[in-house]
């Protein structure tokens, strides 16, 4: 297995484990590998300064050379949740209608049944958004690294 530092197009960073770098361009080709943050399939291999090794036979002594660890750097907050967590909310986000900049108007129209309930996401100013809440309409705020259209 080899470890590639890899980095999306919105800047994540994360490693992912592959056969050989060969097995990386077919799985990237394929869109097989995204970031696990934002599920941006617009993936690269960086360099790192991080050195990863199995441990393996050192073919000059016939001995066992040990495993070096290292720390990952420091990573955004959407990468420290579970990777089921990230799944399930980005599944959510998928199951949503984008209204866009309409969400205030949208989010009236349900509450007030004038229309049909339906799972809605967009967007809303902060003087918008706090006369929702006035209104005693629900809503949450997404944090930007699901609110960004990846699809």
């Amino acid at each position: 297995m080899i470890i590639f530092e890899l980095a999306c197009g919105q800047g994540h960073r994360f490693e992912g484990w592959f056969a050989s770098a060969v097995d990386f361009e077919r799985q990237s080709d394929a869109e097989l590998v995204r970031c696990p943050a934002c599920d941006d399939g617009n993936v690269a291999i960086v360099p790192s300064a991080r050195v990863r090794v199995t441990r393996a036979n050192d073919p000059a002594s016939g001995s066992e050379v040990p495993a070096t660890i290292t720390t990952p750097p420091a990573v955004d907050a959407a990468m420290n949740l579970p990777v089921e967590l990230l799944h399930k909310l980005r599944e959510t986000i998928r199951n949503t209608e984008n209204v866009g900049r309409r969400f205030p108007e949208e989010a009236r129209k349900i509450h007030y049944e004038e229309v049909a309930p339906r799972a809605i996401r967009g967007h809303a100013s902060t003087e918008e958004a706090e006369a929702l809440r006035e209104e005693g309409i629900e809503f949450a705020s997404l944090p930007p690294f699901l609110s960004t259209e990846t699809h």
